[in-house]
């Protein structure tokens, strides 16, 4: 028994007749009168009288149209449904703190004017965290700050910013020009282990001679701005982040010769993951953001 049966069955239901049944469906007549007696065959049972030149339902034919109809009904709204589920359905991003924080909300704000029904749901956190979460199919696409570390990702450049030295306004660094050797002995405020941001400091560091002592470690930058402001520490920390405390004059920035950290933003997903067609224009809006 196919649904093809069921369809030729509730044909014939409604048109009183083979015949008719098989005009309405474009189909040969002895195809139909096939397909009924399949039915018949298959479940033991009379589905018509046929009295004359018509059909009329028997009791199992009328049990039989019943089922039939909430079957076929319901596989027509599941085809009707489905060309619309990439648009009604959710996606899932993720994003590490300094890309979640500054372009993120813009760039998720513009695919749901593009799709308002799509459920988008964020997760903010650092940059392995993000890689372990496709990895797990926890979220289609994530947007990190670093190398992407696993061969299962596929990986797509996207724009950058650079890491910035900050300290106390009263500090003697403030605004000042240092060589790396003064860094030695100097309380660094890092972010904690996993942190594409750390990395990229920790490494660009020691590569220069430096080997930091973390005083803090937070998953929080606005946690490290405060610290640098109460005077605790030295850090090393995101521009677009810290940009209204350079502004509102609570912390100051200064700079190590022979020492930049710049770095880029990659949008990840798995290799094998099905990209509908919102994470296309997802992965079109994050190029136009970093143009």
């Amino acid at each position: 028994m196919t649904l093809r049966h069921l369809r030729i069955f509730l044909a014939v239901c409604r048109e009183g007749s083979a015949t008719a049944a098989a005009e309405k469906l474009y189909i040969a007549q002895p195809t139909v009168s096939v397909a009924i007696r399949e039915l018949e065959e298959h479940y033991s049972v009379t589905l018509f009288d046929r009295i004359g030149r018509r059909l009329f339902l028997t009791d199992a034919g009328r049990q039989m149209q019943s089922y039939a109809q909430h079957i076929v009904a319901l596989l027509d709204e599941m085809e009707a449904r489905s060309q619309d589920w990439e648009e009604t359905g959710t996606l899932r991003l993720g994003s590490s703190i300094t890309i979640g924080t500054v372009q993120l909300p813009g760039i998720v704000t513009r695919l749901q004017e593009r799709y308002p029904k799509l459920r988008i749901e964020v997760m903010v956190s650092n940059s392995d965290t993000i890689e372990s979460a496709i990895l797990e199919n926890e979220i289609d696409l994530g947007m990190i700050e670093g190398v992407c570390r696993n061969q299962k990702l596929a990986d797509l450049p996207l724009g950058g910013d650079e890491l910035v030295f900050l300290c106390h306004p009263a500090h003697p660094f403030a605004g000042q020009s240092i060589s790396a050797g003064q860094l030695s002995g100097q309380p660094f405020l890092f972010r904690e282990k996993g942190s594409a941001g750390r990395d990229l400091v920790e490494s660009t560091l020691k590569a220069g001679g430096v080997e930091p002592h973390p005083l803090w470690q937070s998953i929080s930058t606005q946690a490290l701005v405060s610290g640098v402001a109460e005077g605790l520490g030295v850090a090393v920390l995101p521009l677009p982040l810290i940009q209204p405390a350079l502004s509102a004059g609570t912390v100051s920035q200064f700079w190590v010769a022979g020492i930049r950290f710049a770095r880029r933003f990659r949008l990840l997903h798995h290799r094998n993951k099905y990209l509908t067609r919102p994470m296309e224009v997802m992965i079109q809006l994050c190029r136009q953001a970093w143009e």
